[in-house]
C-alpha cells in the first residue's frame, strides 16, 4: 500500500519528468513516476518525434525502462501534463495505448495517480480506467 507521503513524493517527481519531456509538435508536456515493488521510482517524459508514430507517452518511457532494468512488478504510477505556457495543470489521464501497457504488467487494483499538483490528486484503480481490459491470462491454454 503507498502512503500519502509516497503519493506526494510519486507526484513530485512527475512534475519534475514533466520539465523533462520532448514536445516541439504538441508543446503538450507529460510526467510519469513509477513505482516498483522493489521501492524503486522510474522516470518516465512523452517524447515526440516529427513523424509522430515513433513518439513514446511519458507513461510506457517509464514503463519500458522498468522492464529493461528487470522490474516486472508494480505498485503505482503518478501522471502530471500539460501545455508547455500552462499557468495550471489539469488532470491528464493516460490514453488508451497506456492503460493496455498497465495491464500488461499490473493488477487491477494497480493505483494511478493524476495530479494538478501535490495537493490535489484524483487517484484510480487500474479497472477503473480499463475495464473488461485484455491481459495475458487470454493467451493461456
Amino acid at each position: 500500500m503507498v502512503s500519502e507521503t509516497q503519493k506526494k513524493e510519486l507526484v513530485k517527481k512527475a512534475l519534475e519528468n514533466r520539465l523533462k519531456a520532448y514536445t516541439p509538435y504538441s508543446h503538450h508536456k507529460v510526467g510519469a513516476a513509477l513505482l516498483g515493488k522493489n521501492g524503486v521510482v522510474y522516470d518516465g517524459c512523452n517524447i515526440e518525434n516529427a513523424a509522430y508514430t515513433p513518439s513514446n507517452c511519458a507513461e510506457r518511457t517509464a514503463f519500458f525502462k522498468a522492464v529493461s532494468e528487470g522490474q516486472y512488478e508494480f505498485e503505482a504510477i503518478a501522471i502530471v501534463g500539460g501545455m508547455d505556457d500552462a499557468k495550471e495543470l489539469d488532470y491528464c489521464p493516460p490514453c488508451g495505448v497506456c492503460r493496455q501497457v498497465m495491464r500488461e504488467f499490473c493488477r487491477s487494483d494497480f493505483e494511478i495517480y493524476l495530479a494538478k499538483d501535490e495537493d490535489n490528486i484524483k487517484t484510480y484503480k487500474l479497472v477503473e480506467l480499463l475495464p473488461e481490459g485484455f491481459g495475458p491470462e487470454f493467451l493461456e491454454d
